[in-house]
């Protein structure tokens, strides 16, 4: 209610045309983003899809940079209508029970004001009608900066980075992240998903390197 509120005194502009009236993206600007929505049955992982959105690149990479590093949380909001224009994609993530967001540090997510992931899940869930849990997952540990590692490094980076808090015994899990680069993060998130009784995991990321 509060929200609806407060959208019709700041009403909602495109981010790239500046348009009220259609959220954060408008059709006419949709139709020019350089999408590459996927889905991949991926095998020899502890996770079974892989769905993305974009490549890492151009107006997409822009977007993403701003999201992380230019405290614009909004940006959240972008990437989720966007996603929800998909139809097939939407179908497979209703099927699912759950959305756990990729934690962060908690002193880098004080630093930062927010955990990108959190607002991309919590989004979701308000479009899809999927609950999300922020307390399965937890981050226990900083490691290094994933970005600066190869895939071997980051995955001895995080190895005991991450802990589940409590048991999912059969659930359907959608593990949302932000970017896949080498798939090191959500590859061990997944283990220790898996070892906690999740059925089945769908990795869902807004880019893909």
């Amino acid at each position: 209610m509060i929200e609806k509120f407060l959208d019709l005194i700041f009403p909602k502009l495109c981010l790239n045309c500046k348009k009220q009236g259609e959220g954060y993206i408008c059709s006419s600007c949709f139709k020019y983003l350089n999408l590459d929505f996927n889905i991949k049955k991926i095998k020899n992982r502890p996770y079974e899809l892989l769905v993305y959105l974009s490549r890492y690149e151009s107006d997409m990479r822009t977007k993403m940079l701003k999201f992380k590093f230019g405290d614009s949380p909004y940006i959240a909001e972008y990437f989720i209508e966007i996603l929800v224009k998909n139809d097939k994609i939407i179908k497979l993530l209703k099927e699912f029970d759950l959305i756990i967001p990729v934690p962060m540090f908690i002193k880098k997510k004080l630093s930062r004001g927010y955990n990108q992931t959190e607002l991309l899940a919590k989004n979701l869930s308000k479009n899809i009608e999927i609950p999300y849990d922020i307390s399965i997952l937890k981050r226990v540990s900083e490691g290094k900066t994933q970005s600066t590692l190869h895939r071997l490094e980051r995955l001895n980076n995080i190895e005991r980075v991450f802990e589940v808090e409590q048991n999912i015994n059969g659930k359907k899990v959608i593990l949302l992240d932000d970017i896949f680069t080498t798939g090191a993060t959500v590859e061990v998130c997944s283990k220790i998903l898996k070892k906690s009784g999740a059925k089945e995991i769908c990795v869902l990321t807004i880019c893909r390197t």
